[in-house]
This record gives structure tokens, C-alpha cells and sequence, in this order.
């Protein structure tokens, strides 16, 4: 999941074939409308959502590349891939409505990468992709999962 170096160095998904077709299939309307429910989906409207904090710099970690991944029977099926802002957060919900389906779903996110980006010297020799995985279950309409990082160092919880 390494990206290539952006502005100030930090980690950017580059765009990907399919890549419109993993949007629709996430669910996701218009970014700028849906953080808070905006008009393309009201608060109950099933959501993931997560938000990355660098916790060593006392700052969200923006520029963090962000992979979603839906697993099943041992088959593993890319839903999302987006890059944190200037918030740490994710502009859209990752999965959003319908598509947010009961199962099990793994997070990872280019953490080496951004502190790489970020200048922290050999910080990257640690961690490199952090996974998280969650289970969605029936009935349960918002998940955030949000990372707390450090060069050596994660924590992750199911936010409100």
C-alpha cells in the first residue's frame, strides 16, 4: 500500500483502474456532502467511517493511505482505498447504506509510509502496513475505527 510522495512527502493512493467502480461499490455518494449526513444520507444510514491521530506529533496524521478490505471463505475482496485529509479523516464514509453488510472487514493503513513522509527517521524500519480487523454485525448502523499512532506504536477502539 505504499504511495507515492506527495506534498510535504506524505503517502497519496494513486489512482487505479476500476477505481469509480469501488466507489459505487462502497456505497459512497458525494464526498464533500456525506462527512455528518449532508444531504446524500441521514445519521441512521448504515456508515464505516475512521480517522487516523499522530499521537507523537500531536496531530492527525493526514496524507495516510487507507485500504478496505471485505473477507469471506477465505477470499479477500478490496471495497474501498482513500487517503486521509488535513483532519485525518477519510473525506466520505469508507462503506456507506446497503453496502455496509454484516461480516468480517480488515483496515490497513500505510502508517510507514506517512512517518517516512513526515521525516521521523527510521520510524518506517518498524511499521510498515498496520491491519485491523472488525466484525460488522446485524443491526449495528455506525462503526469508527479510529488508529492512534507512533513511530512504534498503535492502538486502535470502536469509536462512536
Amino acid at each position: 500500500m505504499r504511495g507515492s510522495g506527495g506534498e510535504g512527502g506524505h503517502a497519496r493512493a494513486r489512482p487505479r483502474p476500476g477505481q469509480a467502480v469501488l466507489d459505487r461499490r462502497a456505497g459512497l455518494g458525494h464526498p464533500e456532502r456525506a462527512r455528518d449526513g449532508g444531504p446524500d444520507m441521514s445519521p441512521e444510514t448504515p456508515r464505516l467511517t475512521t480517522h487516523v491521530l499522530d499521537t507523537a506529533h500531536g496531530r492527525p496524521a493526514a496524507g495516510v493511505a487507507v485500504g478496505l478490505w471485505r473477507l469471506a471463505e477465505g477470499s479477500r475482496e478490496e471495497v474501498a482505498r482513500t487517503v486521509t485529509n488535513a483532519d485525518g479523516r477519510c473525506d466520505a464514509p469508507l462503506l456507506a447504506g446497503p453496502a455496509l453488510q454484516p461480516g468480517i472487514y480488515e483496515l490497513v493503513f500505510a502508517v510507514g509510509a506517512y512517518f517516512a513522509g513526515v521525516g521521523d527517521a527510521g520510524a518506517s524500519d518498524f511499521l510498515d502496513d498496520v491491519p485491523v480487523r472488525f466484525v460488522v454485525r446485524p443491526g449495528l448502523d455506525h462503526y469508527h475505527v479510529p488508529l492512534l499512532i507512533a513511530p512504534y506504536s498503535y492502538s486502535t477502539y470502536r469509536g462512536s
